[in-house]
């Protein structure tokens, strides 16, 4: 099964190895027909801590590195 990969947003980054990722969502509300945002925030691991707040990241699945790691950042 392939890793999902998400595109999102870097706003924080002062943990070690670690980045905060803020992914957004559009969609069409079924009902009123209006386009909705959702976001969401996942933690990713940034092995060499290259990345900035404010940098666009992508993220890929990944087996757990700690209690709330389970996101890798691509390296383009």
């Amino acid at each position: 099964m392939p890793k999902r990969i998400l595109q999102g947003k870097v706003t924080s980054d002062k943990n070690d190895q670690t980045v905060t990722v803020l992914v957004e969502r559009r969609f069409i509300h079924p009902l009123l027909k209006k386009t909705v945002r959702k976001s969401k925030k996942y933690r990713a691991h940034d092995p060499l801590n290259q990345f900035k707040t404010g940098d666009r990241v992508r993220i890929q699945e990944c087996a757990p590195v700690s209690k709330t790691k389970r996101w890798e950042v691509v390296v383009q």
